[in-house]
């Protein structure tokens, strides 16, 4: 089945979880979105999506892939300071939203919500932000699927306790 809003995307890669949506916007990449398992794939129909097609694939199957995108400049000072902090954390560790908050002089909820406005998850993996006691939220949600995506992706990267 093919849910309404599937041609939102220029291509839908399939994940252990669903698949992920990519919209490109005036030749450039605008979003990657976690999609529910009734989303079916689509594939990439023009280079610079079967690029990131190609990419996204390639680290669902290997978490040590490096995404080597050029990603045009988005968001405010602060979120793309908390983005930075996030694309340090190495794969297979992760930073809570306090830790990211004092590395860069802000609060924890200010990170959870620089990481809910994240254009680019997997490639700026704000999934390796946790909670100080768990889990924590994702892409905006606290709970259901998202939060599914989330622990998958920490599994795949070989993150202890998770």
């Amino acid at each position: 089945m093919n849910k309404a809003g599937a041609d939102f995307f220029n291509a839908i890669v399939p994940a252990p979880f669903g698949g992920i949506g990519i919209r490109i916007d005036h030749g450039q990449l605008r979003e990657l979105v976690y999609l529910p398992p009734e989303y079916q794939a689509k594939p990439a129909a023009d280079t610079l999506t079967k690029k990131i097609y190609k990419q996204v694939a390639a680290y669902l199957k290997d978490p040590d892939y490096e995404f080597k995108l050029d990603l045009p400049t988005v968001g405010t000072d602060h979120q793309r300071k908390v983005w930075k902090i996030i694309n340090s954390i190495p794969r297979g560790k992760v930073l809570t939203y306090a830790d990211v908050a004092r590395r860069i002089g802000s609060a924890p909820r200010a990170v959870g919500q620089a990481c809910g406005a994240n254009w680019y998850p997997l490639v700026i993996p704000c999934h390796r932000v946790t909670a100080t006691g768990g889990i924590g939220g994702f892409a905006k949600h606290d709970g259901g699927f998202h939060q599914g995506v989330k622990r998958w992706l920490l599994q795949h990267e070989q993150v202890p306790g998770f």
